[in-house]
């Protein structure tokens, strides 16, 4: 088993990423910005001591040098999962906001690990679809999206607004993290994940229905009773259960046939409205709040819709997906205990 460093532990992917570790004997040294973060975290895995799970603070993971403490450990480490990047539209200034902090983190991390971590062999790097698709070309249904595939977002278009910024935040540190590994040759080899939306439950300890990272804002909607007279669009028509997203990450750290791959993971199409319709089959409870099959919206584009290629994961990782309905009744579950 190995000794790895998980940045942004109380993130909603990290939180999944951190379990797996742990169950599958890993001992894991995960960055949070507070004590208080860790002390929560810690208190949530009462049967792992202080050998199986530590914790470093990185309280601003764009300042330079942030990692530089963080990835020397005794034991030391042989894997790096940097999950820790912001993902939200509320800012004003997406450049301080969004670009530095997933860029210089991106690179700050890999600089730390080059520098004071020659044991560490495998890093793997939280990136998403956004690096992948292509604004441009809109629902572009000809086109079948594969790990071949970059947004083309330049640094103007970037700071548009926050949804081009997040984009380009993405695009950018993945960028920078592969060219860092061409030029500098480090110790370690370098496996990337790019899904799109990201649905299933949620951690309760690190979560409330307010904090709830943006993918699954729209399942409490949906519950909430918001969707009653018309389904807000579905956006990105793709998505992928956040278990089955960690343990990608997992594997990727784990497998050698990862190295120096990026991965596209989906588990396919959905839409907002299938999600309404999934929450009223299994949960009658919410009837009466809930869109009907004549309630406009959320469904999928009239001309088509882009096609998708995750032959790679299957391949290499070989995960197999969770079903859309199996993600959606567990994160309603999850989000109940949450008091919703």
């Amino acid at each position: 088993m190995s000794r790895v460093l998980l940045t942004g532990g109380s993130g909603f992917i990290a939180a999944h990423v951190l379990d797996i570790l742990l169950e599958r004997g890993h001992s894991v040294v995960t960055t949070v910005r507070s004590q208080e973060k860790a002390n929560k975290i810690k208190d949530a895995h009462p049967k792992y001591g202080k050998d199986k799970l530590d914790f470093a603070i990185v309280e601003d993971i764009a300042q330079e040098h942030a990692f530089d403490k963080a990835v020397v450990s005794d034991p030391p480490f042989e894997i790096v999962i940097h999950t820790a990047s912001p993902f939200h539209f509320n800012v004003k200034d997406v450049q301080k906001e969004l670009l530095d902090p997933a860029i210089i983190g991106t690179t700050g991390v890999l600089k730390s690990i080059a520098k004071s971590a020659p044991s560490v062999k495998r890093v793997v790097i939280t990136s998403s679809f956004a690096s992948i698709i292509n604004p441009f070309e809109g629902d572009w249904p000809s086109h079948t999206y594969s790990e071949k595939d970059w947004n083309p977002i330049n640094a103007e278009q970037a700071v548009e607004n926050p949804a081009a910024g997040y984009r380009a935040s993405k695009t950018f540190a993945e960028k920078a993290a592969w060219d860092f590994v061409e030029k500098e040759k480090p110790n370690f080899s370098l496996a990337t994940m790019c899904p799109p939306l990201v649905l299933g439950p949620i951690v309760h300890y690190l979560n409330s229905l307010d904090g709830l990272n943006t993918s699954n804002q729209r399942i409490r909607d949906i519950m909430q009773g918001k969707a009653k007279e018309e389904i807000a669009p579905t956006g990105t028509y793709i998505w992928v259960d956040v278990r089955d997203l960690a343990l990608c990450h997992v594997l990727a750290g784990e497998k050698e046939e990862a190295a120096n791959k990026r991965f596209f993971i989906t588990a396919g199409y959905f839409s907002n409205k299938e999600i309404a319709q999934i929450v009223g089959k299994n949960y009658p409870q919410y009837e009466d709040g809930l869109p009907t099959e004549k309630t406009p919206g959320g469904g999928y584009p009239e001309g088509g819709i882009y096609k998708w290629d995750n032959s790679r994961v299957k391949e290499v990782l070989g995960v197999k997906f969770r079903t859309l309905e199996e993600s959606i009744v567990d994160t309603v579950k999850s989000l109940q205990a949450v008091g919703a």
